[in-house]
């Protein structure tokens, strides 16, 4: 029997394979990550985080369960939040981006526990956290649902899930935007990482992610309630935030 196939990208490959070229580029750009998201946003996903960390009710004493966080810019922001009293899990199913965000937290002060895992099959209790997040990372999953419903699982009722995430820009900007997508952030990327090809498949896998009314409706289907959305920079990026109840 024919193995089901997902998207890469633009590229159709088999289910099995799609883990393998996602974590071949995120091991790829992990020592240049932080570098290149300030220079090919222009600083704006700092404010765009910002943004999600206002909207998520964390305060001293939660606990925030940060899917995919990569160099763990989520992490350290809700760690000054909970305080000593709270719980911040960082984790991501890539081992290199892992091992730099968990390195950056030392640096900044906080220990706080790391797992490597796949969203997919989250290894924690049902009904635990108050708090879920996933920042860029949703689009690279290859089960969406998969993964939003075990973020449900995890939340305990009361709690809420904000996914972060690139999301269909404002018609009068496709034209520019997609300039800058398949033209110079490529460029950027072999300049200043040596890798355009991952960077080609940043803006690919934008163009394939659910729209925002697409990614909301999906949410809804697991059984997130009460879900919107908040498009920012004309729609470059939303912010997704569902209740379990």
């Amino acid at each position: 029997m024919d193995e089901r196939k997902t998207h890469f990208g633009f590229e159709t490959v088999p289910e099995g394979e799609k883990h393998k070229k996602v974590a071949k580029v995120f091991s790829s750009v992990a020592s240049r990550y932080d570098v290149m998201n300030d220079l090919m946003s222009l600083g704006l996903h700092r404010l765009w985080k910002a943004f999600a960390i206002q909207l998520s009710g964390v305060r001293e004493g939660s606990r925030v369960l940060d899917v995919a966080g990569g160099t763990a810019d989520l992490s350290l922001a809700f760690a000054r939040r909970v305080g000593p009293e709270g719980q911040v899990w960082l984790t991501d199913i890539n081992h290199a981006m892992l091992a730099r965000g968990r390195d950056r937290l030392y640096d900044k002060g906080f220990a706080l526990p790391v797992a490597q895992c796949d969203a997919e099959r989250l290894p924690f209790p049902s009904n635990w956290f108050d708090c879920v997040t996933v920042a860029f990372g949703l689009r690279n999953m290859t089960h969406k649902d998969r993964a939003l419903s075990e973020m449900l699982r995890v939340l305990r009722p009361g709690g809420r899930v904000l996914v972060l995430e690139f999301s269909r820009v404002w018609a009068p900007l496709a034209p520019a935007y997609d300039l800058y997508s398949f033209k110079i952030l490529p460029w950027l990327g072999n300049k200043v990482a040596d890798d355009a090809d991952s960077y080609r498949y940043l803006a690919e896998s934008i163009r394939m992610h659910p729209g925002q009314d697409e990614l909301k409706q999906m949410m809804e289907q697991v059984g997130f309630q009460r879900v919107d959305y908040h498009n920012m920079t004309g729609g470059v990026v939303a912010l997704h935030r569902g209740y379990k109840y």
